[in-house]
């Protein structure tokens, strides 16, 4: 894994991608990562920030593996 301070500095940067992947629907962090071709523990770190700091929320919806989907928070499209 990249050091952590690598990571925070992407943060900015894989925000907006990650924005564009959630306009197409709720997605898994998991699901993120993938279509983002990034590690999921590097994606979990930029979406905990974003969620944070309400730009995105979870879902009610979880996966069989125990993952909540996330989406844009309402009022942030």
């Amino acid at each position: 894994m990249r050091d952590k301070r690598e990571i925070i500095r992407d943060e900015m940067a894989m925000r907006a991608r990650i924005l564009e992947i959630l306009k197409e629907g709720p997605k898994t962090v998991p699901e993120v990562a993938e279509r983002l071709s990034r590690p999921t523990a590097e994606v979990m770190f930029w979406m905990m920030a974003m969620r944070k700091y309400s730009l995105i929320e979870e879902t009610e919806e979880m996966t069989d593996e125990g993952y909540y989907k996330y989406r844009i928070k309402e009022g942030r499209k």
